[in-house]
């Protein structure tokens, strides 16, 4: 049975009887890519053969089925084309391209080609986002100026199960301004018996500890659970605490409609690897909201981030970049700039109301497929049902010890490639830029073999 959530987005027992064919059949995953905006021809798509590592797979030289992207992105086919320009520019120029580019891209300004589309894509006017460092440098950067404790108010509200990375960065920045962790971070748990966190829990959190609370720093959607969270209801009630509210975009950027600027979030980090597609390591992203423009706070200090005008004058005055390019401290890599362009010109071609309402037909898709055709006492997901509280991933419990790892590697022998979490816990994550219909039926039908 269809959940009553993804009711609301697509009946696919309807639409299949009105095509008259069956609802967990190939022909209705092909009528649903038929009918759907798709930018597949944009990206590479690994080869059975190449994940595999087998080149007498009999579908070696057939498209793989790859679920990947809320870990890493695939890459565009025009990233090479890009990369291999800027190699060739250097090559022919070497320092003078970083004014005089026969492109028309000094590296100087580099990040001019993708501040534009990088404010779109989190809702931000192009003064409040800045292309820089990688994510969990940028989390340390903002909490620099956002996270300026008192003795009264001097904790972090924050989600117990968080990326650890995001841990780490906090609890060094507790004990850096001589707090105790175990006093000064609150970690907010699920209810027993769920894996989500109730928007309400977070609110009363905030009400009870506000007082207390400096800062409000969630992800906007949990890296395990694919949880979205409700970030302006969450802002909302921070501020209204006297709260500084900052958000961890790394699984949000490029997966969901987001209002950065409409919502009052102060600040917000993202990396562009995953749904951004930059390439490994690729280039992060930073927004600071404008209202923050003329406030004094202290920040790490570096030369990219000066007034261009007087940058080369080589004064020992910080002259600050008005906005968010203003907390940039080094001149951003050039390649990783290029590379993080070439997957943003296919991101120009839509937008992502378009890209998210995909998003979710694919994601009810997998669900409505898991519920049908895989035994619920063996498989159950953890994602919020919600549509609307979910991005474009699903993940999936295996109630028995050691299955998943079974499965899993049974994924990846028939060139299928998600992501695990152990001990038993399968991420498949259907992006709407590459993925289709007929990859989630592949997926699905493949870990249903495994308990016929």
């Amino acid at each position: 049975m269809q959940s009553q959530y993804t009711k609301k987005i697509i009946d696919f027992e309807a639409l299949a009887s009105s095509l008259n064919v069956g609802p967990t059949s190939k022909e209705l995953s092909a009528h649903l890519d038929k009918t759907s905006v798709t930018y597949r021809d944009e990206f590479h798509i690994p080869k059975v053969g190449a994940i595999t590592r087998n080149n007498q797979h009999p579908l070696k030289d057939e498209d793989g089925v790859y679920m990947c992207g809320n870990s890493l992105g695939l890459q565009p086919k025009r990233t090479r084309e890009l990369l291999n320009q800027e190699l060739d520019v250097w090559q022919e120029v070497g320092v003078d391209g970083h004014f005089d580019h026969r492109l028309g891209r000094p590296w100087a300004k580099i990040d001019d080609l993708v501040n534009e589309s990088s404010a779109k894509i989190v809702g931000a006017k192009v003064d409040e986002v800045a292309i820089m460092n990688s994510l969990t440098v940028n989390v340390h950067f903002m909490m620099v100026p956002f996270y300026t404790p008192t003795p009264k108010k001097y904790k972090i509200l924050m989600e117990a199960k968080a990326f650890p990375s995001d841990y780490f960065a906090i609890e060094s920045q507790v004990k850096f301004h001589g707090y105790n962790p175990a006093d000064a971070i609150i970690q907010l748990a699920p209810r027993e018996g769920s894996f989500t966190l109730e928007t309400s829990d977070i609110l009363e959190a905030i009400e009870k500890h506000g007082d207390e609370i400096a800062l409000v720093l969630f992800s906007g959607v949990q890296y395990y659970t694919a949880q979205y969270f409700d970030i302006p209801t969450i802002t909302k009630a921070g501020h209204a605490k006297g709260c500084i509210v900052g958000w961890d975009l790394a699984h949000a950027a490029g997966n969901v409609h987001l209002k950065l600027h409409d919502w009052d979030v102060d600040f917000a980090c993202w990396c562009s690897y995953k749904y951004l597609n930059s390439g490994p390591g690729g280039i992060a992203g930073a927004f600071v909201h404008e209202k923050h423009r003329n406030t004094v706070r202290p920040r790490f200090a570096g030369w990219w981030g000066n007034n261009p005008e007087t940058t080369f004058q080589m004064n020992l005055e910080f002259d600050s970049i008005s906005g968010a390019r203003g907390y940039r401290c080094s001149n951003p890599s050039v390649l990783t700039v290029i590379a993080l362009k070439a997957s943003l010109d296919v991101f120009d071609k839509t937008d992502m109301k378009t890209l998210v309402e995909k998003s979710q037909k694919l994601t009810a898709y997998l669900e409505y497929l898991v519920d049908t055709l895989l035994p619920k006492d063996r498989v159950q997901i953890i994602t919020c049902r919600d549509h609307l509280q979910r991005g474009c991933q699903l993940s999936l419990m295996f109630l028995k010890e050691g299955e998943m790892d079974i499965i899993f590697n049974r994924l990846h022998s028939d060139g299928i490639i998600c992501d695990e979490r152990r001990p038993n816990v399968l991420r498949i994550a259907p992006t709407p830029l590459y993925n289709t219909f007929a990859d989630i039926h592949k997926v699905v039908t493949a870990i249903q073999s495994h308990f016929k």
